[in-house]
């Protein structure tokens, strides 16, 4: 499972060198695996990291600097970092060349959802190098949106990125995808139930992909790179075009469930103090607190995060209807009933919120704040933070990424972005406690 894998990259180093089975056999093999796990060391502070220089490397591993030259020196023949000149704002010492992830090394992101699929080239230096929001008139089925995302494939590699390696493909999916093997069991607004969409990509592409559950992802980005980087004990609900899912990191490591099923926060049923902020009788959190009643409210039949932001923030600022204030209040009412009950079973340092429920918490975060400490357990509520994600629209593009770097942070010298390396569409399982 690839959240559990990445989402703490400084323990990388205690993971890196755990001996997978049959690997060390004698003395030559116990060699190159210890090489190998040192690459990846390398790896992936520089991806974490963002550039970084040899003497930090060094100090980061506690490896000698001919070896980490010796390491870097591969990489960089490997095609996965390159090497610039030191940094001129250092004026003590010896000065050290940096090292950072060739740009030319991206993983295709996709998020297909019930009125667009977005992809994107996310760079092994964390850059989106290119993005598109193909908007469809119903929602899309697996196989269109293959026949989508190849499509705009081809047409960045006849393009901009005709130069560019892409090593695998990350897919965040609204709905349950089994752990195991990334099939995705149901995705219900998307109206898919028991999809293989990796093997369809990889079919089509010829490149491994990794599906997982765009909650989880988009729990892992804002773990690794966003709002919620040095927290162990983190609750990350995502409110998107499909309703609401959840992601949870406690004590360090992704919580999934047996079956990869878990943060399903939107099937939860809030309790209602006024019963005429009832709007779906019998229904669930994500009936309740939703885009689509946003939507309504200033007048939209569809649009992105950013538009429906805005929507919603210039209907404020005239104050041209009672029906867009009234709206978000009775969801922001019920949204804290919902994230109070979160945080008096799990006890997060930090609530994470992102989509329209990021909108929803920024248009007044401290009364959100109060309202959620004042259905919760004092104690369990004390020292909570509620926060909008960090990484705004780009968080789930930047989880599935992560999914698609999986294997190539485990072994660099791995021959990914190959069509023989197409198999897998299954996230990997966990080293220990890597969270």
């Amino acid at each position: 499972m690839i959240v559990a894998r990445l989402a703490r990259g400084q323990r990388i180093s205690e993971s890196a060198q755990q001996k997978p089975p049959g690997l060390y056999s004698g003395r030559v093999r116990e060699t190159v695996g210890v090489r190998q796990a040192n690459l990846a060391r390398l790896l992936h502070l520089v991806h974490h990291s963002g550039p970084i220089s040899r003497a930090a490397l060094t100090e980061a591993t506690g490896l000698n600097r001919s070896t980490i030259a010796d390491l870097v020196a591969e990489l960089v023949g490997e095609g996965l970092v390159i090497e610039r000149a030191p940094d001129p704002s250092r004026r003590v010492g010896r000065p050290s060349p940096m090292v950072a992830a060739d740009p030319t090394v991206l993983a295709l992101a996709v998020n297909p959802e019930v009125d667009a699929v977005t992809v994107a080239a996310v760079g092994l230096d964390r850059r989106i190098a290119a993005r598109a929001r193909i908007e469809v008139p119903e929602p899309p089925t697996p196989e269109s949106t293959v026949a989508l995302t190849t499509a705009q494939l081809a047409a960045w590699r006849d393009g901009d990125l005709a130069a560019a390696r892409i090593v695998a493909i990350g897919v965040a999916v609204p709905g349950l995808v089994r752990r195991v093997d990334g099939l995705v069991r149901e995705a219900p607004h998307l109206g898919w139930t028991d999809a293989p969409l990796g093997d369809l990509f990889q079919a089509a592409t010829g490149l491994t992909a990794f599906v997982a559950n765009d909650a989880s992802l988009g729990a892992l980005a804002e773990h690794l790179f966003g709002a919620a980087v040095g927290v162990d004990d983190a609750v990350y609900l995502n409110g998107g075009a499909s309703g609401i899912g959840g992601g949870l990191i406690v004590n360090g490591m992704p919580v999934t469930g047996a079956g990869g099923y878990a943060g399903e926060f939107g099937q939860n049923r809030p309790g209602i103090a006024d019963a005429a902020d009832r709007r779906a009788p019998g229904g669930v959190l994500e009936d309740e607190v939703s885009r689509s009643r946003l939507l309504e409210a200033v007048g939209l039949a569809g649009a992105d995060e950013p538009t429906l932001a805005a929507a919603l923030a210039e209907a404020a600022q005239a104050d041209a209807s009672a029906i867009v204030g009234d709206e978000v209040a009775r969801q922001r009412r019920i949204l804290s009933t919902a994230l109070a009950n979160a945080v008096n079973v799990l006890n997060p340092q930090v609530v994470v919120l992102g989509g329209f429920l990021a909108t929803l918490a920024t248009w007044d975060l401290p009364e959100l704040t109060d309202l959620v400490r004042a259905q919760s357990m004092p104690a369990n509520a004390a020292d909570v933070a509620l926060l909008p994600a960090a990484l705004g629209e780009d968080r789930l593009l930047i989880g599935a990424a992560e999914a698609a770097f999986s294997e190539l942070l485990r072994d660099p010298l791995s021959s990914s972005g190959s069509p023989s390396s197409a198999g897998s569409s299954s996230p990997a399982e966990p080293s220990s406690r890597e969270g």
